[in-house]
């Protein structure tokens, strides 16, 4: 996610004007306002290649967060309320180290569900489920063996739920066994190896592998486990039973 937004900002800052507007007496510019609205914004970045989607306060007081769409992608960037300076650049909310920034690229911009092959995926709970929860997951990730155990959970206090497995082995260790699984396309490997049990040699070959690593990597998912949410919204790490059952519900969508 970084190297995208990084991406952007080198863009953005590639179609800035080069001028800076100072008062008479040489002084910088102070806020004439305390709001900042969407074409205060436009005129604001008019010259740089892209479209103003909105404006919002941003977390960090004075500061406004603008939508900004650039090459088919929207990027969070900021501007003070009189529309005379730009930041760029990752928002780091200090209390507990969030990048605020990158919650708002990801917001701004879900995964598009319907691009993630079903074919190898393992399905936990209802497969006639209108909602649909993507699970990306490696069988040697300590965590993901918890998070699967929630999975279950989650399935016995809401049956409609649907949980589809996606494996994805970041451990070189887990390479082999998940393709015994995905050979097998067996949800009972996946436990088997989430327990520590040994697992048989694959018994084919194929290519889904290396089609989820890229997958993966397309959809900026760095680790596992790593849930994709039926809005396109992406929740990473280990989830408790209340914080899934939670965001699962604040991430529907009204129809598939």
């Amino acid at each position: 996610m970084r190297l995208i937004l990084s991406f952007f900002v080198i863009l953005l800052l590639s179609t800035l004007p080069v001028y800076a507007a100072v008062d008479s007496d040489g002084s910088t510019e102070q806020a004439k306002t305390q709001e900042l609205s969407k074409d205060d914004a436009i005129k604001a970045l008019q010259g740089i290649q892209g479209e103003v989607v909105s404006v919002n306060p941003a977390e960090v007081p004075g500061l406004f967060r603008v939508a900004m769409r650039m090459q088919g992608k929207i990027i969070p960037i900021y501007l003070d309320a009189s529309g005379s300076y730009l930041f760029t650049g990752n928002v780091i909310r200090i209390k507990d180290r969030k990048n605020l920034t990158e919650a708002h690229y990801q917001r701004l911009n879900p995964v598009d569900t319907s691009i993630i092959p079903l074919d190898d995926a393992l399905i936990l709970g209802n497969p006639e489920a209108p909602q649909r929860i993507f699970v990306f997951t490696d069988p040697h990730c300590p965590y993901c063996s918890k998070l699967h155990n929630v999975l279950h959970e989650a399935i016995k206090d809401n049956p409609e739920l649907a949980f589809y497995i996606k494996l994805i082995p970041f451990k070189q260790s887990s390479k082999k066994i998940t393709q015994t699984i995905l050979c097998n396309k067996s949800m009972e490997q996946l436990e088997m190896a989430f327990s520590g049990q040994a697992l048989p040699e694959p018994t084919c070959e194929s290519d889904v592998i290396e089609k989820n690593l890229a997958l993966a990597q397309a959809l900026n998912i760095r680790g596992t486990p790593a849930i994709i949410l039926p809005n396109g919204q992406i929740s990473s790490g280990y989830r408790s039973l209340e914080d899934l059952l939670k965001i699962i519900a604040e991430n529907q969508v009204d129809s598939l």
